[in-house]
């Protein structure tokens, strides 16, 4: 419920405060004397975009504030999906600075602005002539079908399995998506790993490729390097091991005779065993050196087999190249594969559309009940409201074309007029009946649900008298458990208010600003007189206390 209403620096609005009192609240006042920049306020304030030519001093910033008292409408879910501190007594604020700049507060923390319309929608509903079209959109027609209905947790089990079973569909796309691509790639694929698979790669055996290559391309080179180095060794007259011989020879014969010269003796003879032992292995090391025709061809022919894919595969070493053979082989495992996952999810969906089908039945049957209750309620209330043959068809099908919505249609049909076929309600409804439409449908809505602050901006345009009483009645029942707000040009309306307030003009300091001020009982029967069109006038009057006393 909104208590409190501050307006600041905002179009005729200089600085305006207002409490609010629960029931009905009637709005008055001469065209032009500012009822409707209330409802741009409040626009405002619950997130319509900002415009610097609503700020009455472009200097200063303006400031729109409200407090609500929101223990009444189980809102705790809604602040914590938004983000917002809970509060039963809810402040909401919205400046707009002189640069244009516009910020906005719940309970002073900044939100942005799609977080206060979100929340302003749980707060206040505005219905104006133009406002009441909503009746004609689908969206709004299923509300009022399960809302009357009830059908909170078969619609949430429905929306459910809707959007599981456009997850599985979504995702059998992909994988259908998926299959073809690896399909057009599977031959070249599978071309590629057997081109690897067949040149048996192994870790680290490039290394030792390149190395055996080099020694089959240098044989010669390597023959008479070692025939050199083992002449020079071996040789019986000039050899570096008949010399060694010779020289351990003599200094074992010196030992005997000094002990440095025994150890030298010593040392001699390890280096002349290392000699012999290294002759032996340049001895082996040179009978293994030999061409091999065949193992070079066999080296040179894997090589280079390793360099083309290599070149191919754009990589640089026989490890980079294992891991491609690797991930090939799961592209065509996953393509073999495919379609058995693909028949998996097939039946999953079908599992799913099957449970689908079964909740948009309930969901159906549901709604359907409903039907003839709204129509006769909505028909019995126009009637009453002057449109005295009016006719509300909803005709309801299961066509299971399902949307978020359900697996069905309902068509609004209405004719105002005896004889007339029901059409289309947002194609023949003026826009008198569509508020009166609307007006029938809220009070219904209010008795299942408690619906948030309505406002009615003018909604009783185009009716008088009787009629206009009527609808004051209407609102003033509504009133009894929700609060409920009506701009009025209508006497008959104002007089049923609970609390009565009149905006008006004043010049102050040679500017023009619009004020507004809560009416006491004399103050209400001489509003009333000047909307009867008579403020001097005695009938006027007299007809105001009549309005008032009913």
């Amino acid at each position: 419920m909104l208590n409190k209403l501050n307006i600041r620096n905002f179009a005729l609005i200089d600085d305006v405060q207002l409490e609010i009192n629960k029931g009905f609240t009637v709005i008055t006042g001469e065209t032009g004397a500012g009822k409707s920049i209330l409802l741009g306020a409040i626009s405002l304030l619950l997130g319509k975009r900002a415009d610097l030519s609503t700020i009455r001093d472009a200097s200063k910033k303006c400031v729109i504030e409200a407090e609500f008292n929101v223990s009444d409408y189980h809102l705790e879910d809604i602040f914590e999906k938004l983000g917002i501190d809970y509060d039963v007594h809810t402040i909401i604020r919205r400046e707009i600075l002189p640069s244009g700049k516009s910020r906005s507060f719940v309970n002073d923390m900044p939100v942005r602005l799609a977080q206060i319309s979100e929340l302003g929608q749980h707060l206040i509903d505005i219905h104006s002539q133009h406002q009441t079209l909503s009746i004609g959109e689908e969206s709004f027609q299923y509300f009022i079908l399960d809302t009357i209905a009830a059908t909170d947790l078969q619609k949430e089990k429905y929306q459910k399995s809707y959007h599981q079973l456009a997850s599985l569909q979504k995702e059998l796309k992909t994988l259908e998506e998926q299959q073809r691509k690896a399909m057009e790639a599977y031959d070249y694929n599978l071309f590629l790993y057997n081109e690897l698979i067949e040149a048996k790669l192994k870790a680290g055996e490039q290394d030792v490729l390149e190395r055996l290559k080099d020694k089959l391309d240098n044989v010669e080179t390597l023959q008479e390097s070692l025939s050199e180095s083992l002449k020079g060794i071996t040789n019986e007259e000039v050899g570096a091991l008949a010399q060694l011989r010779q020289s351990a020879i003599a200094l074992k014969n010196a030992a005997r005779y000094d002990e440095t010269i025994s150890a030298l003796s010593e040392r001699l003879e390890s280096v002349l065993i290392e000699v012999e032992d290294l002759t032996g292995d340049l001895e082996r090391e040179f009978e293994s050196v030999e061409s091999n025709p065949e193992q070079k061809i066999e080296v040179d022919d894997k090589l280079e087999a390793i360099y083309h894919l290599q070149n191919k595969h754009q990589v640089q070493t026989v490890e980079a190249l294992i891991d491609i053979q690797s991930e090939l082989e799961t592209e065509i495992e996953n393509s073999d594969n495919a379609q058995s996952n693909q028949d998996a999810l097939k039946q999953k969906i079908a599992k799913e559309e099957e449970t689908l089908e079964k909740q948009a039945l309930t969901l159906f049957k549901n709604r359907q009940k409903v039907v003839s209750k709204i129509s006769e309620h909505v028909e019995l209330m126009l009637k009453n409201l002057g449109i005295q043959d009016a006719k509300l068809k909803i005709a309801g099908q299961l066509t299971r074309n399902y949307t978020v919505l359900g697996g069905d249609t309902f068509e609004w049909l209405f004719t105002a007029n005896k004889g007339e076929k029901p059409k289309p309600i947002k194609k023949v409804a003026s826009g008198g009946e569509m508020s009166r439409i609307t007006l029938a449908i809220k009070y219904l809505l209010s008795q299942h649900l408690r619906l948030p602050s309505l406002i009615f901006d003018e909604i009783d345009t185009g009716v008088s008298g009787e009629i206009a009483e009527k609808i004051g009645d209407v609102m003033l029942d509504m009133s009894a458990n929700m609060q409920v707000i009506s701009i009025t040009h209508l006497p008959q309306i104002a007089a049923k208010g609970d609390t009565h307030l009149r905006v008006y003009k004043e010049v102050v300091n040679q500017k023009t600003q619009s004020q507004i001020a809560v009416l006491e009982t004399s103050e209400r029967i001489l509003e009333l007189a000047e909307m009867l069109g008579g403020k001097n006038s005695d009938s006027a009057v007299s007809h105001a206390k009549s309005l008032l006393a009913q």
